[in-house]
C-alpha cells in the first residue's frame, strides 16, 4: 500500500523527478516549496523564491498532485543567515547548506510533515537511507560525483526513518533522461551553484550589506612583517590566493585569520598543510566507529584516512597524511565505506606534532 509522502520541491529537475518517481510508485504524494522570501523580479531568491514556486507548481500540475508553499523566510534568517554572517565576522568560513538541511528541511519541514499526517518527507538529494543491525543509516548514493551526503551529516538521527531519497540509485544523467521522458516542464532547467539567499549579488556584496562598517587591517607574513592591507576579514578564507592585493616573489596564500587582532596571515603553499583538527557541534549517525575512518574537510575534497578520538565533547582528528587548507567553519564529515558516520564543524587546526 502506498505511503503518504511530502516532497520538498525547489522547482529544479532533481526534486521534480523525485516527486514523479514516488507518484509513479503509487504513493499519495504532495509537493511543497519552502519559500525563503519572494523578492522583486530583479532580485529573486534563486533556489526557493517566486520562480521556484512557479516551476514546482507547474510540475505538480503535470503530475496531478497537490502543491503547497510554506513561508520559511523568518527561520532562514534566524537559523541560517544570521549564523552565516556571524561566522564570517569571526574569521571562519561557514557552510549554510548544512544548517539549512539540519534546521529547516530535515528539522522544521520534517516536523511539519509529521503533524500534517505524512509518513515521509522526500527530497531530490543524491544520498541514500539504509538499514543496519541497529536501525537506519545515511549512505552515499550511486552517483558519487553528485554525492550530497557531506551536506546531510547533521540530520538528526531520529529523523532518518521518515526520510526518502528517491534518487539514491540514479545518476544525474539518468535523472535528466527520466525528466525528459516524463515531459516535466523543468527537464532542461540548469541547476544553481549559488547560495540561495545571496540572490543576484555575490557573497562579498551580501556580507558587506549585512556587516555594515568594515574594518581594514594588516596582511602579514608568518614572521609578522606587514605586506599589505585587507578590506575586512569577511572577504577572506583559508587557502585563498587571489584578491590579496599584494605582490611577492613566490605565490602567497591565506594560512590563518585572526579576528582578535584583525590580521590575515599569509604564507607559502606548504604552510597550508596541517596534521589534524578539532571539531565541535558534532552529530553522530552511527554508534560505533572503526578505529580508522575517512574524513572529508570540504565538499570537493577527497576523503582522507584519519583517526578520531573524543576530547571534552569535541572530536580530535589526526590524519595519516597532512591535509591542505583545513578551514575553521567548514564541516568535517566521516565515512566508513559508503556509510556516513557523522560529522562536526571545524573549530581548530592542528599543526606540527599533535
Amino acid at each position: 500500500m502506498g505511503k503518504k509522502v511530502l516532497v520538498a520541491m525547489s522547482g529544479g529537475v532533481d526534486s521534480s523527478v523525485a516527486a514523479m518517481l514516488l507518484t509513479n510508485e503509487g504513493h499519495d504524494v504532495s509537493g511543497v516549496t519552502m519559500c525563503f522570501g519572494i523578492a522583486g523580479e530583479s532580485d529573486r531568491v534563486r533556489c526557493c523564491g517566486s520562480t521556484a514556486v512557479d516551476d514546482a507548481k507547474r510540475v505538480c500540475n503535470r503530475l496531478k498532485i497537490p502543491h503547497y508553499a510554506f513561508d520559511y523566510a523568518g527561520e532562514l534568517e534566524e537559523r541560517v543567515i544570521a549564523k552565516f554572517v556571524s561566522e564570517y565576522k569571526k574569521g571562519r568560513t561557514p557552510n549554510p547548506c548544512v544548517d539549512c538541511n539540519r534546521y529547516l528541511k530535515f528539522g522544521s519541514l520534517l516536523d511539519k510533515a509529521k503533524v500534517l499526517g505524512f509518513d515521509f518527507l522526500a527530497t531530490g538529494h543524491y544520498a541514500a537511507i539504509g538499514r543496519n543491525e541497529v536501525g537506519y543509516c545515511l549512505r552515499r548514493p550511486k552517483d558519487k560525483k553528485k554525492d550530497q551526503t557531506y551536506f546531510l551529516y547533521a540530520i538528526p538521527y531520529e529523523g532518518l526513518g521518515n526520510i526518502l531519497f528517491p534518487l539514491a540509485s540514479l545518476t544525474k544523467d539518468e535523472v535528466r533522461e527520466i525528466a525528459k521522458k516524463g515531459s516535466l516542464p523543468v527537464a532542461e532547467k540548469q541547476e544553481s551553484q549559488d547560495i540561495c539567499f545571496v540572490t543576484q549579488k555575490n557573497s562579498q556584496e551580501f556580507l558587506s550589506e549585512r556587516v555594515g562598517e568594515l574594518h581594514p587591517g594588516p596582511i602579514v607574513d608568518r614572521e609578522g612583517n606587514i605586506l599589505g592591507t585587507h578590506r575586512g576579514i569577511i572577504f577572506h578564507t583559508i587557502g585563498q590566493r587571489g584578491g590579496l592585493g599584494i605582490s611577492h616573489t613566490t605565490p602567497l596564500y591565506v594560512v590563518s585569520i585572526d579576528p582578535e587582532t584583525n590580521r590575515i596571515v599569509v604564507g607559502e603553499k606548504k604552510d597550508l598543510k596541517a596534521k589534524g583538527l578539532f571539531a565541535g557541534d558534532v552529530n553522530m549517525l552511527a554508534e560505533s566507529w572503526p578505529r580508522q575512518v575517512y574524513a572529508k574537510i570540504r565538499y570537493r575534497k577527497k576523503e582522507a584516512p584519519c583517526e578520531v578520538t573524543t576530547e571534552n565533547d569535541r572530536l580530535k582528528v589526526l590524519f595519516i597524511e597532512e591535509q591542505e587548507a583545513i578551514t575553521p567553519g567548514q564541516s568535517v564529515v566521516f565515512y566508513a565505506n559508503d556509510h556516513v558516520l557523522g560529522g562536526g564543524v571545524i573549530e581548530e587546526v592542528l599543526h606540527g606534532t599533535c
